[in-house]
């Protein structure tokens, strides 16, 4: 099965993409492990990425579809795969649909996350993570330290990331609406749409994803 999941900040397109992938037995494929290992390997598309990251710039939707391009001709993704943080745009959608095209398949269905704008920013503004170790996760809300502003594991400050503040989180989401919502009618009128009510338990949301997989 090939398909894509989309959703704002904050609705758990990662988490979600690992769990519905290995239910599936295909991989999920994200756009920043397909940068890692390309910078982190040395390929000429890293080192290129590279020169854009360096200096602080987007790397341009060009290195970005050669990247996936690459990543879907290799052997793993036979009996498909899941695509996560690709297409950002509806440029990005039409050149996917040509990669798959001269693959001979095709998308069967793109599972689009809904949550609510208040909801997300509840979710990142809230989570506080450890200066000692980045895995050591809090939330003020739905995961709170035993003593605020402390970690329960190794006793480090917990502290907000600039990235997760409010006003940062209110700006991704406007990022998202003015340049990754437009690939939502894009897969709407090819019949390829499916929306998912992403608030609830983590099982409650897979289990809605598995349900429309099991449609498409």
């Amino acid at each position: 099965m090939r398909i894509v999941l989309v959703g704002p900040p904050g609705a758990g397109k990662g988490t979600q993409a690992k769990i519905v992938a290995e239910r599936l037995k295909i991989p999920a494929i994200s756009t920043g492990d397909i940068f890692r290992a390309n910078v982190g390997a040395g390929t000429p598309l890293g080192l290129e990425a590279k020169t854009y990251m360096d200096a602080g710039q987007l790397v341009p939707d060009s290195v970005t579809i050669a990247m996936v391009r690459d990543r879907l001709s290799q052997a793993d993704v036979g009996r498909g795969f899941l695509l996560d943080g690709f297409p950002r745009n509806v440029p990005q959608a039409e050149e996917l649909d040509a990669i798959l095209a001269g693959m001979d398949t095709k998308l069967d269905v793109v599972v689009e996350l809904v949550v609510d704008n208040d909801e997300v920013v509840k979710r990142i503004a809230g989570r506080r993570l450890c200066r000692n170790d980045s895995t050591h996760i809090f939330h003020v809300d739905f995961n709170p330290p035993r003593e605020a502003g402390v970690c329960d594991i190794c006793g480090g400050e917990l502290y907000q990331r600039d990235d997760d503040k409010e006003e940062t989180v209110r700006e991704r989401l406007a990022v998202y609406g003015r340049e990754t919502e437009p690939i939502v009618g894009f897969y709407a009128e090819r019949g390829l749409l499916s929306t998912i009510d992403a608030t609830g338990s983590l099982d409650e949301v897979t289990g809605r994803i598995l349900a429309a997989l099991d449609d498409a």
